[in-house]
């Protein structure tokens, strides 16, 4: 009878784990993956860092089984490379925001988007843009993680990185960067209006046009404010890492009336997957008091 009993039990619970991850649709294309629970109570879409992957997102943001739990689909995004978004590319990216959501018959009625990094520069863009253009897709709310929203200000940062010649990795960045937006922007000096046409933010000139629409919906801006650790690691001031022009940012949209907003500065939660100390990474993202922030109702 024992015997029976415990048979029973087993197969309660193996049919049981069957059942609950049948739930859940894994769809893969090249440039997505989609984790779609039924009756989804929100879509989560997640963009790279530069010059991240899927992959990487799954290994440094280990979220979909939590969220999948907690009744979001999560949509991940292979779109990199990018620290801003030219007029065509906002077109082409929002054109296939719709494809995805209209071919998987994902909802559109509490979409979130956020990013890591760079990744993090396409969220505020792209949503900016959706919100602007009255698309099909209109987000609830975004979220970035340590971004470079101040292009201005990191080609100035890389400038200095390069004279420094402290890191290699920082020197190799910082050249690419000074290398790069000659070519698309131009020197600053010449002109910055390339600068606030792509940007995010531009401190210098308190320009926040391409974030503006994003005043009515929920934003969460993570940074690591570990200004030891740059000093050390990069020979960086406090006024030129990733946390300084995000906290002005947010000091610039409160003033503007931003009411939704929130500024998250956490204090050593910055480790990648390997288990490498560092501010600059998804780790520094509470998982479940940011998909409780998803769920809950402003």
């Amino acid at each position: 009878m024992k015997k029976i009993f415990f048979v029973l039990i087993v197969v309660t619970i193996l049919f049981s784990c069957k059942s609950s991850i049948s739930e859940v649709n894994h769809i893969i294309d090249k440039e997505f993956e989609i984790y779609k629970v039924a009756n989804s109570k929100a879509t989560l879409i997640l963009f790279p860092c530069f010059p991240c992957d899927i992959e990487n997102t799954k290994n440094e943001f280990p979220i979909i089984e939590e969220a999948n739990k907690k009744g979001i689909s999560v949509v991940l995004m292979n779109y990199n490379f990018k620290l801003y978004l030219k007029d065509s590319e906002l077109q082409n990216l929002s054109k296939h925001f719709n494809s995805i959501f209209k071919n998987n018959k994902l909802s559109t009625d509490n979409v979130y988007i956020g990013g890591f990094s760079g990744g993090g520069n396409v969220t505020l863009l792209l949503s900016n843009y959706l919100i602007k253009e009255e698309n099909s897709i209109q987000p609830k709310g975004v979220f970035i993680v340590d971004s470079p929203v101040d292009l201005l200000g990191l080609y100035k940062v890389s400038e200095k990185n390069s004279i420094t010649n402290f890191s290699n990795e920082s020197v190799e960045e910082a050249n690419w960067i000074i290398d790069t937006f000659n070519s698309e922007f131009g020197n600053p000096k010449d002109s910055i209006s390339l600068y606030e046409k792509l940007s995010p933010y531009t401190l210098e000139t308190n320009t926040i046009s391409n974030v503006e629409n994003l005043k009515n919906l929920k934003i969460r801006l993570y940074t690591e404010p570990d200004f030891d650790w740059w000093l050390k690691n990069r020979k960086n001031q406090k006024d030129e890492i990733n946390s300084y022009f995000i906290e002005q940012l947010y000091n610039d949209l409160k003033i503007k009336g931003f009411q939704k907003i929130e500024l998250i500065n956490t204090k050593n939660k910055g480790y990648r997957a390997d288990g490498t100390r560092h501010p600059h990474s998804w780790a520094i993202v509470d998982k479940e008091n940011l998909l409780n922030w998803v769920l809950k109702k402003y």
